[in-house]
């Protein structure tokens, strides 16, 4: 397996950037600007980008460090993916470690997935530190 790999600090604390990673409302913000379901392990998530829709599972919850949702049905091949958020503290940031686990081999939907990360990641880290996204379909959504 292959994974995505993206490491960054957001200068916000943990617990500000975990909840902007598990509060539906907060995802909206920075993610797409279609988000439903809830914010407990066990819960599933759908984010709707236009006509496209990924549906997920989260699958572990560990409050303020650890987000893991389980991809569960999408319009993209990413069904039993997983997305790991990883935070803990670096001097006075947030380092963020983000992984998407599922990828066999580095070919055209690994490397556009890949920049789609790297752009929404950016925007959390807008999202934090300013209080403004650039979540899919908001006014802010750069085409």
């Amino acid at each position: 397996m292959i994974p995505i790999k993206h490491l960054f600090h957001i200068k916000s604390s943990q617990d500000e950037v975990f909840d902007a990673l598990t509060n539906p409302t907060k995802l909206s913000a920075w993610y797409t600007s279609k988000v439903e379901g809830g914010n407990t392990q066990g819960d599933q998530l759908t984010f709707s980008f236009g006509e496209m829709k990924f549906i997920a599972e989260i699958e572990e919850l560990v409050h303020g460090e650890k987000l893991v949702w389980k991809g569960l049905q999408a319009d993209v091949p990413v069904e039993g993916h997983r997305f790991i958020f990883e935070l803990d503290r670096n001097g006075d940031k947030t380092r963020v470690r983000f992984t998407h686990e599922g990828y066999d081999e580095q070919d055209d939907s690994y490397a556009n997935m890949n920049y789609s990360w790297g752009k929404y990641l950016e925007s959390l880290r807008q999202f934090c530190q300013k209080g403004k996204g650039e979540a899919f379909g908001s006014a802010a959504y750069r085409i």
